[in-house]
């Protein structure tokens, strides 16, 4: 494994590795889904604890399917959350979907079809803006995939009241 695998620059520089490549990955994200986890049980998720989120990584370094899973499981919970979670969530599911992953920029069936479903599982304005804004930043997405996010649209969603026709991406 050479150094800029692990993590380090020839010159000694610390750079976060992949994901994929950090030793000890599987621990990391089980403490990452779990430190994600744990927050469903907090009555409020205030701007404090979205800054500490942000410092664990959630808004530069990517993040696992896992973590993402525990997103959109503390997403649907029912606990209050400050402003800014909303700008958090959609911009680090979006970044997982459309830039993380290789090819960026491009959703190919799998994540489409995991998007569509943790979505619908979840079913909060939130859930929905996601989709969306996959759509607006998205270079190529599955013809399908456009189709779904139009038709959940048409038919309503909860707690969204702008009609699917006034969103732009659903217009392309």
């Amino acid at each position: 494994m050479t150094a800029r695998q692990m993590g380090h620059s020839p010159a000694g520089i610390q750079h976060p590795a992949p994901p994929q490549n950090r030793p000890g990955c599987h621990a990391n994200l089980d403490s990452g889904r779990s430190a994600i986890m744990a927050l469903a049980r907090v009555a409020v998720i205030d701007a404090t604890t979205i800054d500490h989120l942000r410092r664990f990584g959630l808004n530069e370094a990517g993040i696992s399917r896992e973590e993402a899973d525990a997103l959109f499981a503390l997403e649907s919970a029912g606990n209050a959350k400050a402003p800014a979670w909303d700008h958090l969530f959609i911009e680090t599911i979006t970044r997982h979907c459309v830039w993380d992953l290789r090819p960026t920029g491009v959703v190919n069936e799998a994540q489409g079809e995991w998007l569509l479903q943790a979505a619908d599982r979840t079913q909060t304005p939130n859930a929905f803006a996601v989709l969306v804004n996959v759509l607006e930043e998205a270079h190529r997405v599955p013809q399908w995939f456009v189709a779904a996010v139009k038709a959940r649209a048409a038919r309503g969603w909860p707690g969204v009241d702008v009609p699917g026709a006034a969103v732009p991406a659903l217009n392309a």
